[in-house]
């Protein structure tokens, strides 16, 4: 599932989160002040291969199509695995969740669902001995537990009103078509509706049920598409968790792509289509980290030098596991030297599997960069997979940043904070954090752009800047370009709000829900960079390293 929000209405200008405190008063990254930098330091760049395991990407769009990688060992559409690396015709990347037929997966069930139906008899049998269980059915009976409370709840629940919930989905539907039509536009946002002079009772009607819902929800920015993509996704969501509690989900995966899912090592599925299903999300992430400059507009992207490689893998749903490795191993083995995963869930029945494919690009030196979750959870105590701790071991994977979303005060006014409200955070889990409220970025149309939030833009903005960092120096191995990011992480002036704690503030400094205590700038984190390495320096030993961190 996508680690993202909506949008929301704030004075602050387009690509915010680029701009410097100092300079500019919002707290962005600083971009500007790390290109000077570079052009100071006479520094040469590097492309940087930058993979984006998501929902997918609009392959035309004119910010975008000039920086997808592009197979060099693959010829287009000729139909043969020319490179031999078992994917035909991967030109721009590959969909996990593809079926070779060219059908795709879109929508999917929740992991939780999925778990408790698979253990559901054997844990539900007559008369079990828990405590007879090998450590293995241990482990998957907690994990059953923990599914079947979500499932089926523990009784305080007072649920949903589907019927309410779809009569208002069926209202905005027909008052959009409405709406449409007297304004002369398919897209508009929030704020286009707030100034629109309605001329009919039918369209004033239409007009106030929208408006209602834009501003209760703060989110002006928001396009009328977006919105009910968005409201259809919730109620679709709804009706599966309702679903849930009478009957096993839908196995749509199986339906398409048609491997073995309980085989790690049955990996030569799915179709060469990034572009399939709604890309708006894949679209929107790789914009952020290295969207070009079309036309003399304002810089979309951070990085300048960036291929991007699409790997398909995480539906409207739960992502599966399975998908999740075998794309972080692509990744590695085409050559990324940086992986983007904005998305999360909160059970990983074949986390093993993820964890093997973590440890295989560390062994490699690529950095994994994951998005926190949107929960305002404290992830120290709440399960949020991936993550690099591996299962059945004390060992952390030391080439992974988990990012949780910052803002500017501007940006969420009934918040108010230099942390998001809706951002996940933890001491120990959290390493640091990023611009993630109002985020603008590339939108899947071939020239659309808009504002986003959630820890699904955040984890790209670092994502970005870690490419930025090899683009310029690309000897840094994994460990130094978290080190510069984490180290060089600036304190924001005053106390930060807990996120979640809207009704009753409470006041920390950011220290005490981040490990390290910062939200990222580019140009501190390029300086720090060129004191550990120049492009021509080799690698230090993890030893000297580990000792400079500690």
């Amino acid at each position: 599932m996508f680690a993202q929000g909506t949008s929301v209405k704030a004075e602050l200008p387009k690509g915010w989160h680029l701009l410097d405190k100092e300079k500019d008063g919002y707290y962005g990254i600083s971009v500007s002040k790390a290109y000077e930098f570079a052009r100071l330091k006479k520094l040469k760049s590097k492309t940087v291969l930058v993979a984006v395991i998501d929902s997918g990407v609009d392959t035309l769009h004119e910010d975008l199509k000039g920086i997808l990688w592009t197979n060099p060992k693959e010829i287009p559409g000729n139909g043969i695995d020319d490179d031999h690396n078992g994917y035909v015709d991967d030109i721009h990347g590959w969909n996990f969740i593809g079926g070779k037929d060219g059908t795709n997966v879109k929508d999917d069930s929740q992991e939780e669902a999925r778990v408790y139906y698979t253990f559901k008899e054997k844990f539900e049998a007559p008369g079990l001995d828990t405590a007879a269980l090998s450590p293995d059915d241990k482990g998957n009976y907690r994990m059953w537990l923990k599914a079947r409370r979500t499932v089926m709840g523990d009784g305080t629940e007072s649920g949903v009103d589907l019927v309410i919930l779809h009569k208002a989905l069926t209202a905005c539907i027909k008052s959009d078509s409405i709406l449409q039509q007297a304004m002369g536009k398919m897209e508009y946002t929030g704020n286009d509706l707030d100034t629109f002079q309605t001329r009919t009772s039918e369209s004033k009607s239409a007009k106030a049920v929208f408006l209602y819902l834009f501003k209760a929800n703060k989110i002006m920015d928001m396009t009328n598409k977006a919105f009910l993509s968005d409201f259809s996704e919730q109620v679709d969501a709804e009706e599966k968790k309702a679903a849930a509690k009478e009957n096993p989900p839908h196995d749509y995966r199986h339906d398409i792509v048609k491997d073995d899912e309980t085989n790690i090592n049955d990996r030569y599925y799915g179709n060469n289509d990034v572009m399939a299903g709604d890309p708006m999300h894949g679209t929107h992430v790789s914009g952020i980290i290295a969207g070009e400059k079309i036309d003399g507009r304002n810089q979309i992207g951070i990085c300048d030098n960036v291929r991007i490689m699409m790997i398909r893998a995480v539906p409207n749903g739960d992502e599966h596991d399975k998908d999740i490795a075998l794309a972080i191993r692509y990744a590695v083995d085409n050559g990324a030297r940086v992986i983007n995963m904005s998305f999360g869930k909160n059970l990983s029945p074949e986390k093993p599997w993820v964890d093997s494919a973590v440890k295989y690009a560390e062994s490699k030196g690529v950095l994994l960069i994951h998005a926190a979750g949107n929960d305002n959870a404290d992830v120290d105590t709440t399960d949020n997979f991936p993550n690099p701790n591996f299962r059945h071991s004390t060992y952390t994977a030391s080439n992974w940043i988990t990012v949780g979303a910052s803002s500017d005060p501007l940006a969420e006014p009934g918040f108010q904070s230099y942390t998001a409200s809706f951002s996940n955070y933890g001491k120990k889990e959290v390493d640091v954090f990023a611009p993630g409220t109002r985020i603008y970025s590339t939108l899947p149309g071939g020239k659309n752009y808009g504002n986003l939030q959630g820890t699904s833009m955040a984890a790209p903005v670092v994502t970005g800047v870690a490419a930025l960092l090899l683009e310029y120096y690309p000897n840094l191995t994994p460990q130094q370009v978290k080190y510069c990011i984490e180290k060089s992480a600036i304190d924001p002036p005053v106390k930060v709000k807990v996120p979640g704690t809207e009704d009753n503030p409470v006041m920390v400094n950011l220290s005490a829900i981040c490990k390290s205590g910062g939200i990222i700038n580019a140009y501190e984190a390029l300086k720090l960079a060129s004191t550990l390495s120049t492009p021509q320096q080799k690698k230090p030993e993890r030893s000297t390293l580990h000792n400079a961190m500690n």
